[in-house]
């Protein structure tokens, strides 16, 4: 048994003083100095790869990655039993048994806070670290990483450096000012059907066979092309014909095609959309993609219907989650790929029995769960501490901008980079200053 557990944040004077800290509570931080650690790690990134699991609507941190068994039923529920993990010190609610089998890989993050309660003020603020509601629209991680690792920095792969699994969320702009060149590219259709219908690659209905006739019949009535074979204009259009061809038919396409992989894994996965949606991303991976985002199937939003919910989805989350996690460690790719899953924000802890909700929980963005592994993230070991019904933050609280920029640092992208705004406007990935909450880098686990 490990026992990393990590649940005090202690800062010395010195310390405190080199880093800028002005608050014991949360930390205002100012400047752009990165610690030495910051610096060496930094110069040390080792993530070539992120996968986001993004439980949009907000799952319950109580009920999960922070139990309360002795809370109380008003704040418990059915949920009052937690279950020990590999790890010394850190239990699960019973609904994760697989992850407790994995705890030596992930560390949980269980101060993370911002304190906004509306699901698109909340999903904009995780996801670009900057505040809603000013001026300019900011790109999401997901669009910084497809800017700074993407086809402007080298990339070659055939398919986008920045992914979604299957449907965009929605809740806001994903590109931002950076335009429609860095959205994402949304997979739609569902990996856990028969064929899985990437939409732009694989047609309903139109077998491979089909497509190929279809390529050759275009090519025959492309006389144009034939006149002209030394035009520029028509060399580009036949580059940018094969690279999409390449991706219809080859080995673009063979990446989403989850009948190449073995049967008895895709059921260690989980023959449902999430379990499938978890394979392809490592699939992404492999093929050398620089960001995916999965969002949730169905969605956490459990004002009402919570406990059915989470008995249900919470087991589907641990399957597939457990075995990505794995099957990265066991191929070697989770040294090189961080996996962050939250969504963007937790669950009040106290139940709402209340009609209409009638034992449902609502919007907590004071204290929730982040799970975080690979990429330079160290397992085995807990962040911050929440008080003793969940409700706030008591040790090392955690703000966007700490985890963010955690990421991007173990990635190797400067967070305080400027940003190209179309009409040249001051913007960088990641606010600084003064004003800014923040409780600093996550250190202590990378």
């Amino acid at each position: 048994m490990k026992n990393k557990r990590y649940n005090k944040y202690r800062v010395t004077r010195r310390e405190m003083l080199s880093s800028s800290a002005l608050s014991a509570a949360g930390v205002m931080l100012g400047g752009s100095a990165l610690s030495a650690k910051a610096q060496a790690l930094k110069s040390a990134s080792k993530a070539k790869s992120v996968i986001q699991v993004f439980l949009w609507g907000g799952m319950s941190h109580t009920d999960t990655w922070d139990p309360k068994p002795n809370a109380g039923y008003d704040w418990t529920g059915q949920f009052d039993k937690e279950i020990p993990t590999n790890v010394d010190g850190i239990t699960l609610s019973t609904l994760f048994p697989k992850l407790a089998l994995q705890a030596d890989k992930y560390s949980l993050i269980r101060s993370m806070t911002h304190r906004v309660n509306g699901h698109e003020t909340a999903a904009y603020l995780m996801q670009t670290g900057h505040a809603p509601g000013e001026r300019l629209a900011y790109p999401c991680i997901g669009a910084v990483f497809s800017l700074m690792k993407g086809y402007d920095a080298g990339y070659k792969g055939l398919i986008p450096p920045y992914v979604v699994l299957t449907r965009p969320q929605g809740r806001f702009s994903e590109s931002g000012f950076l335009g429609a060149k860095y959205k994402p590219f949304a997979t739609g259709g569902d990996p856990n059907a028969e064929r899985f219908e990437v939409e732009g690659v694989v047609a309903r209905g139109i077998s491979d066979q089909r497509q190929k006739g279809r390529r050759q019949l275009l090519s025959n009535l492309n006389s144009l092309s034939k006149a002209m074979p030394e035009n520029s204009l028509i060399k580009s259009s036949r580059v940018a014909e094969a690279s999409a061809y390449e991706l219809i038919l080859g080995e673009g396409k063979d990446v989403f095609d989850l009948s190449l992989e073995d049967k008895q894994l895709r059921a260690e996965y989980g023959k449902h959309t999430f379990g499938q949606d978890c394979l392809v991303a490592r699939r992404l991976v492999e093929a050398g993609v620089p960001y995916t985002t999965i969002n949730y199937p169905g969605g956490w939003d459990t004002h009402s219907n919570h406990f059915s919910t989470m008995n249900k989805q919470c087991p589907q989350l641990d399957q597939g989650l457990a075995r990505l996690l794995q099957d990265l460690d066991e191929r070697g790719l989770l040294e090189s790929t961080i996996v962050w899953c939250c969504g963007e924000f937790g669950r009040s802890p106290k139940v709402d029995w209340q009609p209409p909700w009638n034992g449902g929980r609502n919007h907590y963005g004071n204290c929730f769960s982040v799970l975080v592994a690979g990429g330079g993230f160290k397992g085995g070991m807990l962040v911050g501490k929440s008080s003793e019904k969940g409700e706030e933050p008591v040790e090392r609280p955690v703000y966007p901008v700490d985890l963010l920029g955690s990421i991007y640092t173990l990635a190797g992208i400067d967070r305080y980079a400027k940003l190209p705004h179309p009409m040249g406007l001051d913007a960088q990935v990641l606010p600084q200053g003064d004003k800014i909450k923040s409780g600093g880098l996550l250190e202590e686990i990378m």
